[in-house]
């Protein structure tokens, strides 16, 4: 019985990618199994950083080395960007890019006599492993993929909150990321398609389901006829049964007051709004090819804060950008601390090959880098703090997660998540993927959700 495990870094629509191999693997008879016991493990990478780059070489040297016997299959966005470096290290056996994903369940199926293979079936036993043998790569075309990637909903209607990710790529060009070159172009599930997936996971018990793509708020521009996020978002809760969606991040040109107004009416979409910001200097943004300004930023907040109290709203913010002046900064720190933020998402620069920006001279020290991130940090947390306190003694309908823990008394608690983003403790054992209606309270250091009356479901 030939074995496997998955490791995942990165953001939603990769862990929707980790779904779909996990579905792929499966498929051809693979069973799972822990990593250090793995006869293959799958690094589905991330390269959004160099830190996200030297996480994922660290965790295949820590894999090789307590599981030598081990195939590894490099995958994901490091993977197309950076093959090379990728086969390269000790224990890859494959490298394969976003834009094959799809094959890595014939990959690893193929006759021994394609050459640079180490087909599962070739082996008599997963201890006789040629590494002497060069590693497959597979990976280019990026641009050419025209289809979304699905995990099989069988596949993860199980797990609570699971991911279904409905658009892929990025056609924007912003002068930092390197995210396009590794997703390829802006594409979409049809609304149908989405109908019969969101269907499917609520036939099975899923009560939540997270919206996601590269770039969620570019959903449609590309099929045709036309249909854009909040169309999709109406049909699907006319359609479907499904009880509570999620979105994952919008850009702020995409965040129309229309769609903030279907979500206020609803009832059924969680009143949570990721919207990256990067920058609140003008300038900064200019330089980094963002398509708005400051005050089309905070308009676009306002406004959900206005129509949706009580709402989570967070936000991305990359500290030394290229030319990032004190003025810069201090521009950014006050306009974060001037908007209803909840938390924010706090980024030092990370100069990424083939961007604009990576031909620009780095003139921020990375000491003042560090020290801006901090400043940023801790104004997220007061943020946060502030948000939790305004919330006690509010009455709730929490998810119940599947963490659990006691308290230094030894009183059992079970984790859950509010509509609006809030990570609570509810007292008792509870099973997961469960309604609860809760009063919160005891903000600090843990948000707590004492069951209401008649309040589990």
């Amino acid at each position: 019985m030939t074995t496997f495990s998955i490791e995942n870094f990165g953001c939603r629509a990769t862990q929707a990618d980790a779904a779909a191999i996990e579905g792929q693997l499966l498929s051809i008879g693979l069973h799972h199994a822990e990593a250090p016991v793995a006869d293959v493990v799958v690094l589905n990478t991330c390269t959004v950083t160099a830190a996200a780059d030297a996480q994922a070489r660290e965790a295949i040297r820590r894999i090789h080395a307590r599981n030598p016997a081990a195939r590894i299959l490099a995958t994901g966005c490091y993977a197309q960007r950076a093959p090379d470096e990728l086969a390269a290290l000790p224990g890859v056996a494959w490298v394969v890019g976003n834009s094959h994903q799809q094959e890595i369940g014939s990959l690893l199926t193929k006759s021994p006599s394609s050459a640079g293979f180490i087909p599962l079936n070739a082996l008599d036993s997963p201890a006789r492993i040629p590494f002497d043998r060069a590693p497959k790569i597979l990976t280019g075309g990026i641009f050419e993929a025209a289809d979304v990637q699905v995990a099989p909903a069988s596949r993860i209607a199980g797990r609570t909150r699971p991911v279904l990710k409905i658009q892929d790529g990025c056609n924007n060009r912003c002068a930092y990321c390197v995210i396009p070159f590794v997703r390829g172009r802006s594409r979409s599930l049809t609304p149908a398609r989405v109908v019969q997936e969101l269907s499917a996971l609520v036939a099975a018990g899923t009560r939540e389901v997270v919206l996601s793509g590269i770039n969620l708020g570019a959903y449609g521009r590309d099929l045709s006829p036309r249909a854009g996020l909040r169309e999709l978002l109406a049909r699907l809760l006319e359609e479907t049964p499904v009880e509570r969606l999620r979105l994952s991040s919008i850009e702020p040109m995409d965040l129309t007051l229309d769609l903030v107004d279907l979500v206020a009416g609803s009832g059924r979409i969680a009143p949570h709004f990721h919207v990256p910001l990067q920058s609140g200097s003008d300038r900064v943004l200019a330089a980094m090819h963002r398509w708005y300004r400051a005050a089309h930023y905070a308009e676009r907040v306002l406004r959900i804060a206005e129509r949706l109290p009580g709402a989570a709203i967070g936000a991305d913010v990359i500290c030394g950008f290229p030319g990032e002046t004190d003025d810069d900064h201090r521009r950014t720190v006050a306009f974060a601390g001037s908007l209803p933020f909840t938390y924010l998402h706090v980024f030092s620069y990370s100069s990424r090959p083939g961007t604009r920006a990576a031909g620009a001279a780095q003139s921020v020290d990375p000491g003042v880098i560090r020290a801006r991130s901090r400043e940023l940090r801790a104004l997220s947390e007061q943020k946060a703090a502030a948000f939790r306190a305004a919330q006690a003694g509010k009455h709730q309908r929490v998810l119940t997660l599947e963490r659990r823990g006691s308290c230094a008394g030894g009183r059992e608690w079970t984790a859950a998540l509010t509509g609006n983003y809030l990570h609570t403790r509810v007292p008792g054992r509870w099973p997961r993927n469960m309604w609860l209606d809760v009063r919160l309270g005891g903000a600090e250091p843990h948000l707590l959700g004492e069951v209401v009356e008649g309040g589990a479901r």
